[in-house]
């Protein structure tokens, strides 16, 4: 077997990441070891059932991986793809797979991980919890600004040069330099993509340019649009290298024309390199440069820069397992590690006699602060501290009293292996840990089994259908 072979593979199993796996012999794959072990090709684009040609492009000792670039005998568990740009943008993995089926296979790849990969028993894990939203889920959407990538479809046909280097989309996987220009997007409310066409038309009418990392010159980066579910607000943010005045505000007078359900408008400026959409300034054009949306009961103030769950519906169902959880009875101290805008310290904090919310990020702090104050809540205290070093200083130094429960959610890679001793040394009856990748989560709960901590139970939340990310809560008990 060697890279750029094509071969028929019948599909047995899902990966995680979204890999159908198939097995052969060795003496198939061209192993010279004579042993039972099965050799493993992970095949993207493939489904349990599946019977695919797929294409190698990475061989090693003991699997290789491939790409499907024939669906020979589909899986029963396939369905059409809404959108029409499936298989071509990166926002979908897997939205030719029944919904069913894709949280069937969410769940026994988070068993997987716990009982495969971390040799971790006797605990409870509980069914995964379904999107209420298949489709139109994201409260959030960032767009970029540049050169088009052209569709198989669109190679060869006649598309003007202006169109070729003008485009406003999403970016292809592992491409960073081209966008596919998108027309709609079945992720976000059809507002969304009313926004992004119209965007589009206006600056390229006026004959804007985009922002190259190459020459640092160029005006346009970034579209972010945010929405909320719970009221009637919506955001454009413009992310541009220049602020120029005349023409943004030109820009927002005719949106709000196209578009009357526009709340505010905010152009971030954003003048360094690195592309992300996320200013160093800010200019707020239309409105007070804030939506406002709830979790639960409570209320939250969302700026152009500040996190907030992308599924409002789902992160209710997720905060309610940490809560269910923890299972407070109004007397603990809760520590919440990695708090940002204080989402989860705010939801918990009416079942808890304190809760100290640690977060590494001033402006999330800023955030929380406020949302607090929203909410009239009193009994929620933030601080700043490196989550990436030790925080057990600061509360020696602060006095903070120790935590009965602390709740942590960590970034995909995880705690720091200082902050899990840190947790450890404080020792809490209970952990609750929120995670968005199990197989970090997974390297953590075993210091924390090391530790003395015992894993209660588990519960997969499904924030994002079509894609492998999966979210899901422990609950570990010294």
């Amino acid at each position: 077997m060697k890279k750029r072979d094509k071969r028929d593979f019948d599909i047995i199993g899902y990966a995680f990441e979204g890999k159908g796996i198939a097995k052969i012999t060795r003496e198939e794959a061209g192993k010279e070891e004579n042993n039972d072990k099965k050799f493993v090709v992970f095949v993207n684009g493939a489904y349990p059932g599946d019977r695919v040609t797929a294409q190698i492009h990475k061989v090693k000792k003991a699997y290789a991986e491939a790409k499907t670039i024939k669906v020979l005998n589909p899986s029963h568990e396939r369905t059409q793809a809404k959108c029409k740009y499936f298989g071509i943008c990166g926002g979908c993995k897997s939205q030719d797979l029944k919904y069913d089926s894709q949280i069937k296979y969410k769940h026994e790849q988070v068993r997987d991980i716990f009982e495969r990969l971390g040799g971790l028993s006797n605990f409870e894990m509980l069914p995964i919890v379904p999107s209420e939203k298949v489709f139109y889920y994201r409260n959030k959407m960032e767009f970029s600004f540049a050169k088009r990538w052209l569709t198989e479809k669109e190679i060869g046909t006649e598309i003007k040069i202006a169109d070729k280097e003008f485009a406003l989309g999403l970016h292809i996987p592992r491409i960073y330099d081209k966008v596919l220009n998108l027309e709609e997007c079945y992720l976000c409310d059809d507002v969304y993509s009313r926004i992004v066409n119209f965007t589009r038309d206006f600056f390229k009418s006026r004959g804007e340019t985009i922002y190259s990392t190459v020459t640092h010159t160029g005006y346009l980066r970034n579209l972010v649009i945010k929405k909320s579910h719970n009221t009637n607000d919506l955001m454009v943010n413009i992310v541009t290298h220049e602020y120029k005045e005349e023409l943004i505000k030109e820009y927002a007078s005719k949106l709000l024309e196209e578009v009357h359900s526009v709340t505010t408008i905010v152009n971030n400026i954003n003048i360094k390199k690195a592309q992300i959409a996320i200013g160093d300034f800010e200019y707020v054009i239309y409105g007070d440069g804030n939506i406002y949306d709830t979790i639960g009961k409570y209320k939250f103030r969302i700026s152009a820069n500040s996190f907030f769950q992308t599924n409002t519906l789902q992160a209710d169902n997720l905060y309610k397992t940490a809560l269910e959880f923890a299972d407070l009875s109004g007397s603990e101290i809760v520590y919440d590690l990695y708090s940002g805008a204080g989402t989860i310290a705010i939801y918990v904090s009416g079942n808890a006699k304190e809760v100290y919310a640690f977060e590494t990020v001033e402006a999330a702090i800023e955030d929380a602060k406020i949302n607090s104050k929203l909410n009239n809540i009193s009994n929620v205290h933030y601080s700043q501290i490196d989550l990436n070093k030790s925080f057990f200083p600061l509360i020696s130094k602060s006095k903070i009293p120790h935590p009965n429960v602390v709740i942590a959610d960590p970034p995909r890679s995880g705690m720091n292996p200082q902050t899990v001793q840190d947790i450890i040394r404080l020792k809490p009856k209970k952990i609750v840990y929120v995670s968005c990748n199990p197989a970090t989560q997974v390297r953590d709960i075993n210091l924390f089994v090391e530790g003395g901590y015992k894993l209660i139970k588990i519960k997969p939340v499904d924030m994002f259908p079509h894609t492998y990310h999966i979210e899901n809560v422990a609950l570990l008990e010294i």
